[in-house]
């Protein structure tokens, strides 16, 4: 997986773009498409306070409603911080959308302006299939395409 090509990709199709879901639906089928471990790729997207509710996906159905208090995708919602889930049987109060999933990265998404605007979900069915690199690859992409989103 060439990480700057899928970057300079998706910085080219969404240059100039404000609409978030129209950005989510670019990253996440670039992403999709090219990570070699990702099953599921996904965004939920912050509808209310302290709720997520399905965005642009990649793969099998997911759960349409995360509240902040459930599951990897909340506790990042509600920390704001990105948690690489290498076992998600051991992680307390797993959201199990899709039973074959063994491991999960979570990264909040943000505006420019410091709003969360959700999170992006990469779910696999490889224990431990994410890494420190994707998580700094994506920390900085995502905060590059949803810089200007409304």
């Amino acid at each position: 997986m060439d990480r700057r090509a899928i970057s300079d990709a998706i910085l080219a199709l969404t240059k100039g773009e404000a609409d978030t879901v129209a950005l989510m639906a670019t990253v996440v089928c670039e992403v999709h498409l090219h990570h070699d471990f990702a099953d599921w790729t996904g965004f939920y997207r912050v509808v209310a306070p302290d709720l997520l509710k399905i965005g642009p996906y990649q793969g099998g159905h997911g759960c349409l409603v995360i509240p902040f208090s459930r599951g990897v995708c909340g506790a990042s919602a509600r920390s704001g911080k990105v948690l690489n889930v290498p076992d998600v049987d051991a992680f307390p109060d797993h959201i199990a959308c899709a039973s074959s999933t063994r491991s999960e990265l979570v990264l909040p998404v943000w505006n420019g302006a410091g709003r969360l605007l959700g999170v992006l979900d990469l779910d696999s069915d490889t224990p431990a299939a994410f890494t420190k690199d994707d998580e700094d690859w994506l920390v900085h992409l995502l905060a590059q395409v949803f810089e200007k989103a409304e």
